[in-house]
């Protein structure tokens, strides 16, 4: 029988939290004057109640509630964003509010904070509930906690969690427990407090939670753009911001991105083959992109990751459709099969201007390839057919002008990405 309410616990669960938690005491400890502590004690301080764990540094009870004081200052700021979600968990998540669990967050962590970090992680979509402790409050009880956000009317419940004082207070309200022994806590040690049940890894955790469930598809996402737009960089950035919110990313690229689209890539791309036919070209990369997708990126989405991939097919449309004057329909018909309707979720198009995009990249390091030497009439065309684009699917492509600041960009484009993740 499947559970139809599922409490987690925050720190070690859903989160890798221990680099803020830690980074946090040692300040505190610090500032109160208990220097050259060893760097192990402060590993100590994920899971149990803060005021518990000053005073295992030695504090008294004014020292350890002025040291909470300093922690939590710059917790709020900086220490609770030092912080990742474990790869998996939103597709847990979006699993189990699909198969209509009811999904609560229990933690002795204050709710304050534990809400800001469900909030910019993008998981407090997931919850019916969140409960944690006031500020104040320096005990923590997790029975306490857990009895406050079990609902009256939940029938089969299991409380999730890394340490024993999860299991203690699922036990303390009779309710199933689950270890995860990828946290802070140890197999040992969830195993003496008497878990229900131990998992190894969140994928375990989901086939135990979720079983009649299916995965749900990936997320596809592709960054298009002039050459000299700017794309590593911002496709560097979107990969590291999904990652942190527990996407598991495949990053790849177009033309190529699998081995034998990559031996395509070599042929359309080298400054070899400048007499190369346009409608040659148009036919290459679709072929290219065929075996690119159904060797990727087809797999990877049904596997539930997120797809992030340097160019697909609006490339062609706007290279060999505007660049080399096919035409638009012409080059959609030719990547009909190799697309398969396989298209993006969202679309980032960094919008930069030829001449400009030209003057980046004749400062370039690297050698140009047989694309990139084209003139600038040619780019304009190129520029142009994407803002055609652009302009034709506004709910899928976003527009981000990437001449201003790089940080400003990724702002942007992680916002974007937020809005698009959440609508489903």
């Amino acid at each position: 029988m499947r559970y139809d309410t599922i409490l987690f616990d925050l720190d070690g669960t859903l989160t890798e939290s221990g680099p803020g938690i830690m980074h946090s005491a040692q300040i505190a400890a610090e500032k109160m004057g208990f220097t050259g502590v060893d760097p192990a004690a402060f590993a100590r301080f994920i899971g149990p109640p803060l005021f518990q764990s000053f005073q295992a540094l030695g504090m008294t009870e004014a020292q350890a509630e002025q040291a909470m004081g300093h922690y939590r200052a710059y917790f709020a700021h900086r220490g609770l964003f030092e912080n990742a979600v474990y790869p998996g968990i939103p597709n847990l998540l979006r699993r189990l509010r699909a198969g209509g669990t009811g999904v609560y967050l229990a933690t002795a962590k204050p709710q304050v904070f534990a809400e800001r970090i469900l909030a910019h992680f993008g998981l407090a979509r997931f919850f019916d509930g969140v409960v944690g402790i006031a500020l104040d409050d320096k005990a923590g009880d997790k029975p306490t906690i857990v009895r406050a956000a079990l609902p009256k009317r939940a029938g089969r419940a299991a409380m999730v969690g890394d340490r024993a004082y999860d299991i203690d207070g699922g036990k303390a309200n009779g309710i199933d427990t689950v270890g995860v022994c990828y946290g802070y806590g140890t197999q040992a040690e969830l195993a003496h407090a008497g878990a229900t049940h131990l998992v190894d890894t969140v994928t375990e955790l989901a086939a135990l939670l979720a079983p009649d469930v299916p995965i749900p598809r990936g997320f596809f996402v592709t960054v298009e753009g002039l050459d000299g737009s700017g794309k590593t960089t911002q496709i560097d950035a979107l990969g590291h911001y999904l990652t942190q919110r527990g996407y598991e990313v495949v990053r790849t690229r177009e033309p190529g991105g699998s081995p034998i689209a990559e031996q395509i890539r070599r042929v359309v791309l080298s400054p070899d083959n400048l007499g190369m036919h346009p409608v040659t070209e148009a036919l290459l990369y679709a072929a290219a992109r065929a075996e690119h997708v159904q060797a990727v990126v087809r797999p990877a989405l049904a596997a539930g990751k997120t797809v992030l991939c340097d160019r697909f097919v609006d490339s062609s449309v706007a290279y060999q459709g505007g660049g080399r004057a096919l035409g638009v329909d012409v080059v959609r018909g030719l990547n009909a099969p190799a697309v398969a309707g396989t298209m993006p979720d969202a679309t980032l198009l960094l919008r930069v201007d030829a001449a400009t995009a030209m003057g980046r990249r004749s400062r370039a390091t690297a050698s140009l390839d047989r694309i990139e030497v084209e003139r600038e009439a040619f780019h304009q065309r190129v520029f142009d057919a994407y803002e055609a684009l652009a302009q034709l699917y506004p709910d899928r492509i976003c527009a981000v002008d990437a001449t201003a600041g790089v940080a400003e960009i990724t702002r942007q484009a992680c916002a974007r990405m937020d809005a698009m993740l959440a609508a489903r």
